[in-house]
């Protein structure tokens, strides 16, 4: 698997080094060096590269408009690269696969490129299963019917967060999406409960539910979504409606609405 890479640094020594760097890692192409925003937005448009090492701190467009230039295409992972380390929350709100500081250490860059390949094989393993059902629907349809029909009720884990940045409190946690019980919405705002913390995520419910397995986590109210691994009892309630009782041994109400989704997963 190669990594085709873009090296986005205002100075060329600082790509000259990170270059060096990069060297004895042999599944690491480098198919492009920008020294500005704006000449990196087009390399990225222009060669839909796997990963981008973008500098924060540039002239004009700094490393954060980039990644803003680039919301209407599928972007690659980014790795910010900074020699100022209170960029770090920021670079973890745009979703950024990993922050190094300059000058960057050998062993750290390695670490940074396991996460990469970690992230891009997940993300190939979901193309490759798109590009099979292409081929099934041509050849042989009732396959592909069928297929289609096992992948809506299992989509794969694997294009699922595992892990989600929260800045809360002036800190960046990194919480296992395995250990969330409970979301609750307060506009805006999404109320994280893990059992034995609550975090404050921005972000709406409705780009967080992309970003989790409906296998496991259900909405079960307008305003609310469960893991249904920590449930451990159903208590049914009137007018149809029902009670989750958690692991935490907090309860949260099912509205009817959402009833019988729950219902094909609590048994």
């Amino acid at each position: 698997m190669t990594i085709r890479t873009i090296l986005v640094d205002d100075e060329r020594l600082a790509i000259q080094g990170l270059q060096l760097r990069l060297e004895p890692h042999e599944d690491v192409e480098i198919i492009d060096t920008c020294t500005n925003g704006r000449e990196a937005i087009r390399a990225i448009k222009t060669h839909k590269p796997d990963l981008v090492f973008l500098d924060i701190q540039m002239p004009g467009f700094d490393g954060f408009s980039v990644v803003q230039g680039l919301m209407e295409v599928e972007p690659p992972l980014f790795v910010f690269v900074t020699a100022y380390s209170d960029h770090a929350i920021r670079a973890f709100e745009a979703q950024a696969t990993d922050y190094l500081l300059k000058p960057v250490e050998e062993a750290r860059l390695a670490d940074t490129l396991d996460r990469v390949r970690q992230r891009l094989a997940e993300k190939r393993g979901v193309e490759e299963v798109d590009r099979l059902k292409e081929v099934l629907a041509e050849v042989a349809p009732d396959a592909a019917d069928a297929a289609g029909g096992d992948s809506g009720e299992q989509p794969a884990a694997s294009r699922f967060e595992k892990l989600i940045n929260i800045k809360d409190r002036g800190q960046i946690f990194r919480v296992d999406v395995d250990t969330i019980e409970r979301i609750d919405a307060a506009g805006d705002y999404m109320c994280i409960y893990t059992g034995d913390n609550t975090l404050i995520l921005r972000e709406t419910m409705k780009d967080l539910e992309k970003r989790l397995d409906p296998r496991r986590f259900q909405r079960i109210h307008r305003s609310t979504i469960v893991n249904l691994d920590l449930v451990k009892q159903v208590k049914p309630h009137t007018n149809g409606e029902c009670f989750l009782v958690l692991n935490s041994g907090a309860q949260v109400k099912v509205s009817r609405s959402y009833r019988e989704v729950v219902a094909r997963f609590v048994h």
